[in-house]
């Protein structure tokens, strides 16, 4: 039974009236109607575990701040108790959906063989929650850069009893996952680069990477899982390089393996920019190379060049990535999972609230100003006009000197048209 940790009975409600000071939603409504499909189906929110009940507040400079009641979690009671408090966060929220590490549900066994069976027992746990409330799992995925045995990687790690440690961890969480309904199985490579190529050899290291991914696929496919194996991007930390860095390259390293068809990416916000990238690249890159799965919700703080995991606060940025969701169909077996943590001073327990409602707000206003972009036609109006031309053209199935015999014969001279940047970023001002 939940503890009372949030001391509110009543879930939070949708008033657009509400006070400055009152916990409410101001702007997303689940069963709002937006493009023929209710908000809530569109967003597919989950909340995350790892940042809400696992972290404590620490930084590289301080330990930690938060004090929660069910820390440390290094006890299957402690794990219990921990689980009773985030469900009965999600329900507060009126989310449908969560997401967790197998680190972040179950205390940590001497042995393997005992860290499996807890995470056994607490799937049982947290599936008997969500048949009480009817929460579903967006992605379960393993912990495989937190210990320190993953220092050099996990199936990238030069010592191959590491290798077969995360064999055995993912065919674990894979398990729980599928006998929790998940949507998705996520892969988060955390530590799957290098930091010098003095001691690396990189195209093993891709190659034992390759052959593990093939592995996990091979699985899904015996023990039946329909859902979504997805990668995350991720550039820079903590390794000087690694190799799932943005959205290009683990298209590229699912082409060279033959999975384009069977792995598809989860895309973070704050990944994207860390690789240089903004947001609405990456989604539109992954649906143009159709990869495109799920994505984590947050942001990076401007003045800071690390993965800050902020709530996000920024409508227009938001929007744009929506727009490119909604512009590929919307999401399929994926969602909106915040992949956010407070600030270490944001101590009460009412702070965890706030930061998701604030973000789930924020996202639900993004929705609604993408859908009306699309709804009023005119970006793709002149997008498909800036190519108009290409229409029924057969250049692209004709050879080079066929292509170039036509062109110096007729003479052609191209005269370059305006991009008109700036008139599109004014519409979209319009709508935001």
């Amino acid at each position: 039974m939940p503890r009372d940790y949030f001391q509110r009975s009543e879930p939070i409600p949708y008033d657009p009236e509400a006070g400055p000071l009152d916990l409410a939603f101001r702007h997303y409504r689940p069963d709002e109607v937006v493009m023929g499909r209710r908000m809530e189906d569109h967003l597919r929110f989950a909340v995350c575990w790892w940042h809400n009940f696992v972290w404590e507040g620490g930084d590289p400079f301080g330990g930690h701040t938060f004090e929660r009641p069910w820390f440390p979690a290094d006890t299957m009671e402690m794990a219990r108790h921990r689980a009773d408090e985030a469900f009965e966060m999600f329900r507060l929220l009126g989310v449908p959906f969560y997401c967790f590490h197998d680190h972040d549900i179950r205390p940590e066994g001497e042995t393997l063989a005992k860290s499996v069976a807890r995470l056994d027992e607490m799937a049982d746990y947290l599936g008997e929650k969500q048949d009480a409330s009817g929460m579903r799992l967006l992605w379960g995925t393993a912990n495989l850069f937190s210990n320190r045995r993953f220092m050099a990687g996990a199936s990238t790690n030069p010592d191959p009893d590491v290798y077969a440690w995360c064999a055995a961890t993912v065919k674990a969480c894979l398990d729980a996952t599928h006998r929790l309904g998940g949507a998705n199985y996520v892969l988060w490579g955390g530590r799957e680069g290098y930091e010098t190529l003095l001691n690396t050899d990189l195209g093993r290291e891709l190659d034992h990477m390759g052959a593990f991914l093939s592995k996990v696929v091979d699985y899904k496919h015996k023990i039946g899982f329909r859902g979504a194996i997805l990668i995350e991007p991720k550039p820079q930390e903590p390794t000087k390089h690694q190799y799932d860095y943005d959205v290009a390259t683990v298209h590229g390293f699912l082409r060279r393996f033959g999975l384009e068809d069977e792995v598809k990416v989860n895309i973070e916000q704050g990944h994207a920019i860390l690789a240089g990238h903004s947001f609405e690249h990456e989604i539109a890159l992954a649906s143009a190379l159709g990869i495109f799965g799920s994505i984590d919700m947050n942001r990076n703080d401007y003045q800071s060049g690390w993965d800050t995991d902020q709530f996000p606060n920024n409508v227009p940025e938001v929007a744009l990535a929506y727009y490119e969701i909604l512009r590929g169909g919307g999401f399929a077996t994926g969602g909106t999972n915040f992949d956010a943590k407070l600030r270490r001073q944001s101590l009460d327990p009412g702070d965890l609230l706030w930061a998701h409602v604030g973000g789930m707000d924020v996202c639900a206003r993004g929705l609604k100003a993408a859908a009306a972009m699309l709804e009023d036609g005119t970006l793709e109006r002149l997008r498909a006009e800036r190519y108009a031309k290409w229409e029924g053209s057969d250049l692209l199935e004709r050879p080079l000197e066929a292509i170039a015999e036509e062109a110096v014969a007729k003479g052609i001279d191209p005269q370059p048209r305006s991009g008109r940047q700036e008139m599109l970023e004014n519409i979209v001002n319009r709508f935001v």
